[in-house]
């Protein structure tokens, strides 16, 4: 029945556009303003937006269709865009569970330390004017660094070696074939010889691997203030997929440094995961180097000396007997007591409640002595300690 219905509707509706058309065509001159009229209207019913849907009568259960940028908005997925911090919509909330490197203070310095370090380390590897600048820190996962690697690109994969993890060190093609250039003797003024559709040669990769494992030597001592690590050049790739170290959806730390030598120049891109600064997060997360986690030297120094100066009641107990408390009451002046003990009974040594050694009564000129015959335990030393900080 409702199928019948909607046919009627249906036929109606066609019948009523037929009758406008005819009116129009009979218009004379009109007719032209008409068609233009409906020819808008098309096109703004193909067009799917918003303004042409306003003035259509869209049945109520009808939905609009989002197009390419809308859906970019909501998914937050923006190849273009290379700040992989300002990130919206459902990636947003996917790398929520990331680490920022804000959240580390340490590595900011680490990093401006070994810009400083390369500046100088860079000059006199080239023997020329080298200038290294701190581009941006970001937190990124590590597959789709991977696949935003402009290609062609030598990746150098290193290990730290106390971290017991690895890193990577991209150099791009500008960088790769400027420093060629310059350690070559190329002239000053002109761009570096790109060519393309060939791999790196050997001379091209020894070079660069000289100047990666110059940079990997100044990342060493960037970190000694903070920990001593050393990085080792493993093997240079060309191809991103043999260099995966890490799973695609872990999080990593991305530096991108710029070289500039005059004219030239490119730029060097640090990596390194989350799993390899693990070891030493605690570490990252001071605010200055030295800063000591609720721990300070001088007190603690302080609270030894005053345990070693601190004076402490020693007793010496030959014997112990449990009498009623109506015996105890009764004693008189001149009543002896009797124990279970004689000269040759060890004599146990005590400090309140603690036991700590026992020895043998004797005397020692006009003095009661008492020699002590075994050392204290450890398990007693700690309990004195901890008793005497209380």
């Amino acid at each position: 029945m409702t199928g019948e219905v909607d046919q009627e509707a249906m036929m109606a509706q066609w019948e009523a556009e037929l009758a406008a058309e005819a009116e129009a065509a009979t218009g004379g001159g009109g007719g032209g303003g008409n068609g233009n009229d409906l020819a808008a209207e098309w096109e703004a019913m193909v067009g799917g937006g918003g303004g042409g849907a306003d003035r259509m009568n869209v049945p109520a259960g009808a939905e609009r269709i989002l197009n390419q940028d809308e859906i970019d908005s909501l998914l937050g997925f923006d190849l273009s865009d290379e700040d992989y911090n300002e990130r919206s919509g459902i990636r947003a909330i996917i790398n929520s569970a990331m680490v920022s490197y804000e959240r580390l203070p340490m590595l900011e310095i680490v990093f401006d330390r070994l810009v400083r370090l390369m500046t100088t380390s860079l000059r006199n590897f080239t023997s020329d004017n080298v200038e290294v600048s701190l581009d941006n820190i970001s937190s990124i996962r590590f597959g789709d660094y991977l696949n935003s690697i402009p290609l062609p690109a030598i990746l150098a994969v290193f290990r730290a070696e106390e971290l017991d993890n690895y890193g990577l060190l991209t150099v791009d093609s500008n960088l790769i074939y400027s420093i060629v250039d310059v350690l070559l003797g190329g002239r000053r003024g002109t761009a570096a010889l790109r060519i393309e559709g060939r791999p790196y040669t050997t001379i091209e990769r020894v070079l660069v691997q000289r100047m990666v494992e110059v940079i990997l030597a100044d990342a060493k001592a960037a970190f000694e203030p903070l920990t001593p690590v050393s990085f080792n050049l493993d093997r240079l790739e060309t191809n991103p997929r043999f260099a995966a170290i890490a799973r695609p959806a872990n999080a990593a730390i991305l530096v991108k440094l710029r070289i500039d030598m005059e004219d030239r120049g490119g730029r060097v891109e640090l990596l390194l995961p989350y799993a390899t600064l693990e070891p030493i997060r605690k570490m990252l997360l001071q605010q200055f180097m030295g800063e000591k986690f609720g721990r300070d030297n001088i007190w603690e120094s302080h609270l030894a000396t005053e345990l070693w100066t601190t004076q402490m009641e020693v007793r010496a107990v030959l014997d112990e007997q449990q009498v009623p408390l109506s015996k105890v009451l009764n004693l008189k002046v001149g009543e002896t007591l009797m124990l279970n003990a004689n000269a040759e009974s060890p004599v146990q040594l005590r400090c309140g409640t603690i036991p700590l050694t026992h020895g043998y009564m004797g005397r020692k000129g006009h003095s009661i002595a008492v020699r002590v015959e075994a050392p204290l335990t450890v398990s007693t030393k700690r309990r004195l300690t901890q008793t005497k900080k209380k």
